[in-house]
């Protein structure tokens, strides 16, 4: 087995040094065959190449199992034209390319970081541990005709779903659910869009016909947004097409306290999947040293159960995360100044994870 470790930009190559750090720690622990490769890819790919997704990086991935990705884009570049930018020319294009439709997007407040947390107190001591499963390769950011005039004054964007593209991503959530609490939400807006009441009843015959068992609602999106905060603990699975899907897993991972401590995984039908983490690439804070590594190695953590199918593995490095948490370890995104904590810079937060694995 081989992945493809695609730094990126920002903090992407600070934060992709420490999830190989505990990789490597990882593969010395179990004994494990499994090796990886290096390329370059979004803006720091354009300065060298003149693309951000050059045609070395793409045949690598072909050749590997899984993609290791840290985050692209920064001021630097967004003055390109749009399909060269470095997350419309390098990150879409590699989602599209190997039919990753199925984006997974954990959410779950951990103890101890329940003061970093903006959510009442009352509401963080209850149980958020949630999944997203987004469909993440059509709806409107991938539907045709999509442009812009040459005047500037109209654009357009189609927003369209397929019935087989719905059920596909159901078909995963379902099967989630049922392995944790038979709990799913399916977030649409059918009150004003056809495609979500497409979604609606393809979800629902979906349901009656294999899921029974599962205890679905459905539920609008603008409503979503606010139950998201109001009370996080009566969510399991949320199903959810592509531009919700994008916004609320981001709204709902300021619950954890920090964006710099949520994970993501994109698969598709192979489990050949692209693992980054949610926050971006930083380009304020990139080269400090002060970026939380921690959702870049839980998605190494990703890649092992879903790419790898190894569980163990997985369950160990998020163990690991949870002891470091615990033991008072923080980065400045999480860092409060309570008493117990300690501050400490991205290196050292990986070499802390390494220690407790």
């Amino acid at each position: 087995m081989h992945f493809a470790v695609l730094a990126g930009d920002g903090i992407g190559p600070e934060l992709i040094a420490q999830a190989l750090k505990v990789f490597s720690a990882a593969a010395k622990k179990y004994r494990l065959n499994i090796g990886y490769t290096e390329a370059l890819v979004g803006g720091a790919a354009y300065d060298k190449y003149g693309t951000p997704l050059p045609k070395e990086t793409l045949e690598l991935c072909e050749r590997c199992d899984a993609i290791l990705f840290g985050s692209v884009g920064g001021p630097k570049w967004e003055n390109l034209p749009p399909d060269i930018q470095p997350e419309r020319g390098g990150l879409l294009p590699l989602r599209k390319h190997f039919s990753l439709y199925a984006n997974l997007r954990p959410i779950k407040l951990y103890p101890p970081l329940a003061a970093s947390s903006p959510i009442k107190e009352s509401i963080a001591a209850s149980n958020v541990d949630f999944i997203f499963f987004r469909e993440l390769t059509g709806g409107l950011y991938f539907s045709v005709p999509k442009q812009i005039s040459d005047d500037r004054k109209s654009a357009v964007d189609t927003l369209r779903y397929t019935a087989k593209e719905v059920e596909a991503i159901a078909e995963l959530a379902f099967e989630a659910a049922r392995s944790r609490r038979r709990i799913l939400t399916s977030i649409d807006k059918a009150n004003v869009l056809m495609t979500s009441i497409l979604w609606r009843e393809t979800v629902a015959s979906l349901h009656e016909r294999k899921y029974s068992d599962i205890n679905l609602t459905h539920m609008y999106v603008d409503n979503a947004s606010m139950q998201i905060i109001k009370n996080p603990s009566q969510f399991d699975v949320i199903l959810v097409e592509n531009t919700f899907g994008d916004i609320l897993s981001d709204e709902a991972a300021a619950l954890s306290g920090s964006l710099g401590l949520s994970p993501s995984a994109s698969l598709n039908k192979k489990k050949f999947g692209l693992y980054e983490p949610i926050g971006g690439s930083a380009p304020d804070i990139a080269g400090q040293m002060i970026a939380n590594p921690i959702a870049q190695i839980l998605c190494l953590a990703l890649m092992f159960r879903h790419s790898f199918n190894l569980p163990e593995v997985a369950q160990n490095i998020e163990k690991a995360v949870e002891k470091a948490l615990a033991s008072g370890v923080r980065t400045k995104d999480i860092y409060t100044g309570s008493q117990g904590e300690t501050l400490v810079n991205t290196a050292k937060m990986g070499s802390t994870i390494v220690d407790n694995l």
